[in-house]
């Protein structure tokens, strides 16, 4: 519970480069503003973890919670550079996307070619070319890459997400609770069903 007290504190202090967007991770958020449960993902494009989550298990998760309006799920960078040399980049190129209102094609295309893009010593020509079949603008993407616009971003995420206590990735906060990996659908069916029961059930009077 503390944990989560702390990561929605930090959430809340986020600094906003748009003061008309009320929500600064509405670009990275699936779901309604008024889902009743929050699952906040902390997560690096480079870990193979994550990757296995964002292509096996979260579609599922999307289809049965976050369509039916039961769950609001928020995407938080915490690139683990001392083990993933080209997380950091690709957690920026997937930002610039977002300002393009474009994140989650680019988040599916980098954890789907996470194998070609990681093992490069220079990834930038590859993440712009995902940008490309994201449908992004090319010379906005480039220039937001190049000018680093979203690396205080990533590194304000990773700064929350480390001081709530994540030190892992995948790692997730939902509701009060803290669950680390990733794990099967069954697991995630179960901790959602279990809190949205809870927080939906009418209250005798």
């Amino acid at each position: 519970m503390r944990a989560l007290a702390t990561l929605a504190a930090l959430l809340a202090t986020v600094s906003n480069s748009n003061a008309d967007q009320r929500d600064p991770f509405a670009a990275r958020t699936r779901g309604r503003s008024d889902a009743p449960v929050t699952v906040y993902e902390m997560s690096d494009f480079q870990c193979p973890y994550c990757r296995a989550f964002a292509l096996t298990t979260l579609p599922l998760l999307e289809r049965e919670y976050v369509a039916t309006g039961k769950v609001r799920f928020v995407y938080i960078n915490l690139p683990l550079t001392s083990v993933h040399s080209n997380a950091t980049a690709a957690a920026e190129a997937a930002l610039c996307a977002a300002r393009q209102n474009q994140f989650w094609p680019m988040h599916d295309l980098l954890f789907r070619h996470q194998d070609d893009w990681a093992k490069l010593g220079q990834p930038r020509p590859y993440l712009l070319a995902l940008g490309d079949s994201a449908g992004l603008d090319r010379g906005l993407l480039t220039a937001c890459v190049d000018a680093g616009a979203a690396a205080a971003e990533v590194r304000a995420d990773a700064e929350r997400a480390r001081r709530s206590g994540a030190t892992s990735t995948p790692s997730f906060y939902i509701e009060g609770g803290l669950l680390e990996g990733a794990a099967p659908v069954e697991v995630f069916r179960a901790v959602l069903d279990s809190i949205y029961r809870s927080k939906t059930a009418v209250r005798p009077r």
